[in-house]
């Protein structure tokens, strides 16, 4: 059976993660290392100001307290002595479509298993209601996962339409769209009538075309997005040089 490490970034008492945990217990041998409490948008940071605390909990999972990305690093390399054969992030309360992959703890985690050498799967429901439905996704996949080839710092990014199992249509390969520009900051005051402001909503859909992820999960097909770690833009690299020459 496949060794499978799995976190998530809403939490270790999430119910994504529950979810994630009963539809692959029959199909691999689980281990799960997930933040002490919701950790969402905290992308690929690691805590490097003080030690990291790694505690065992009643039902057998590990909490840290610490980010998404720490938690892979310690269930991969920390105190025991199987490395795991997958990591899998989620199941994440909400999509994480486009450009939320730069912000998305479940895609860090995932990335940072591609990072240590592990194959990786980051899962999102599109929603907070059927996980189940995301569940059977996971372990379709995860039967299935000896069989991929991928090529080396790659992962894949799932997201899975809030429907029930028999209403989702199939599966899409497909790109990753991008949104339009955030709204503004929020200004409120606290109690002592400071200023304090919260991240505002996403942007709009700004490319959602037929073979994007968001079209994909508009239509009920689970969207599986391969990744890339190499975020350097090939294409500019002769505009770049030919800018440099100009003035250098």
């Amino acid at each position: 059976m496949h060794r499978l490490l799995l976190s998530n970034d809403d939490g270790v008492h999430a119910p994504g993660l529950r979810a994630l945990y009963d539809a692959l217990s029959d199909h691999a041998h689980l281990r799960v290392v997930a933040p002490d409490r919701d950790k969402s948008g905290a992308s690929n940071s690691l805590t490097l100001s003080r030690p990291l605390m790694l505690s065992g909990l009643d039902n057998g999972f590990y909490s840290v307290d610490g980010t998404p990305a720490d938690c892979v690093y310690l269930g991969v390399n920390g105190v025991w002595d199987e490395r795991p054969d997958l990591v899998i992030s989620g199941i994440n309360h909400g999509a994480n479509l486009g450009d939320d992959v730069l912000y998305s703890g479940t895609v860090a985690a995932a990335m940072e298993g591609r990072n240590l050498g592990m194959s990786a799967i980051a899962m999102s429901l599109v929603g907070q209601r059927y996980f189940e439905t995301a569940g059977r996704v996971a372990a379709s996949l995860v039967g299935a996962a000896s069989s991929l080839s991928l090529p080396p710092r790659s992962l894949l990014n799932v997201n899975v339409p809030d429907l029930p199992w028999e209403q989702i249509r199939g599966f899409k390969v497909t790109r990753m769209g991008y949104r339009g520009p955030a709204a503004k900051p929020m200004k409120v005051l606290d109690p002592r009538g400071r200023e304090r402001y919260w991240i505002a909503a996403v942007g709009e859909n700004a490319d959602d075309g037929p073979d994007t992820d968001f079209a994909a999960v508009e239509a009920g097909f689970v969207s599986i997005t391969p990744l890339q770690t190499d975020l350097t833009r090939h294409a500019a690299l002769g505009d770049v040089q030919g800018w440099l020459d100009a003035f250098a």
